[in-house]
């Protein structure tokens, strides 16, 4: 997943907080673009990583990018399996720095059973609580990687459906009609399909409920007649791909997943410039930017460090040499 960080030099480091062991310098050629100038980390040693899925390994590759250019020598820790092993390495300080999302930090690691609609208010609370865990939140991006349901567009051209509340009067209009194909997890959570079905007011026959690995529901939804609506992800590149049509969200009923920087305290408060740094990239990470990087990682079959270093480049943050 990181061939693009070839010619890396292997490092074995015994780290206690979470029982790595590995990780790979990352020597690609940058300098400063429109965040850098004068090389404010020159001399810092800095460890980033990720959880193992595309888009947080893209999100992680660019903070090492950026940190590079900045003049820092970078260990590339990203890919690490599930979340709780790189929420672990930031908050002992195994990594500095990584890209997490608010409903996770709100709902998994802070253990809150109801998130916050406004996605500001929610964030501010992470960042407040999480303090006491040595853990610095950054300002969040737009990109919201949250649950939600999608049909085809061509599908689409007969039921016209625009949000989840034209499902809910569809569903008693016409309850064959509503079939919905989603994961095992998604059909038995409070904040899935039974939360999402009470907050909107529909009732869809269990027989009219498919259930499969969450990369079979994209083909599924856009390709055969065994489900009109599939549960997606906001930001998964097949979206676009496959030409759906994401339903908006109402009445607001899942949780927010905007994502962002988190820093581990320590490091933060000895370089206070990685804010200056990474601000203006979150500011450009939406949910629309997020489908197409991922797109070309998971439809493609792109590395992820490429990816992320063409984006950067392309947005000027960093320069080639």
């Amino acid at each position: 997943m990181r061939a693009g960080v070839a010619g890396a030099v292997g490092l074995v480091l015994v780290l206690g907080g979470c029982g790595l062991k590995s990780g790979s310098v990352m020597v690609d050629d940058v300098s400063p673009g429109s965040v850098g100038a004068g090389e404010p980390l020159k001399g810092a040693s800095l460890t980033v990583t990720s959880k193992n899925f595309s888009e947080n390994i893209i999100l992680g590759q660019m903070i090492g990018l950026v940190f590079q250019a900045a003049g820092a020598e970078v260990l590339d820790r990203t890919n690490l399996p599930g979340s709780i092993s790189a929420r672990e390495a930031i908050v002992q300080g195994d990594a500095d720095a990584m890209y997490e999302y608010t409903g996770t930090g709100w709902i998994t690691y802070l253990g809150n059973a109801e998130p916050i609609d406004d996605p500001q208010e929610q964030w501010k609370a992470v960042r407040d609580v999480d303090r006491r865990n040595g853990v610095t939140w950054l300002p969040q991006s737009t990109l919201n990687n949250t649950y939600a349901l999608a049909i085809s567009r061509k599908k689409n051209e007969k039921y016209k459906l625009k949000d989840l509340s034209d499902v809910a009067a569809l569903s008693k209009r016409d309850p064959s009609a509503v079939t919905i194909c989603v994961e095992n997890e998604f059909a038995s959570r409070d904040d899935g399909l039974p939360g999402m079905e009470k907050a909107y007011g529909m009732s869809v026959p269990a027989s009219n409920i498919r259930k499969m690995d969450a990369g079979i529901i994209y083909t599924q939804v856009s390709k055969s007649d065994s489900c009109l609506l599939g549960e997606v992800f906001t930001t998964d590149g097949r979206i676009k791909a496959m030409n759906l049509d994401v339903l908006a969200d109402n009445k607001h009923f899942f949780p927010n997943y905007n994502a962002a920087p988190v820093i581990h305290t320590a490091t933060f408060d000895k370089y206070p410039v990685i804010a200056d740094l990474l601000d203006p990239v979150s500011a450009k990470l939406t949910t629309e930017v997020a489908q197409e990087l991922n797109a070309k990682v998971d439809v493609e079959g792109a590395d992820p460090h490429e990816v992320a270093l063409e984006w950067l480049l392309q947005e000027g943050f960093i320069k080639d040499g």
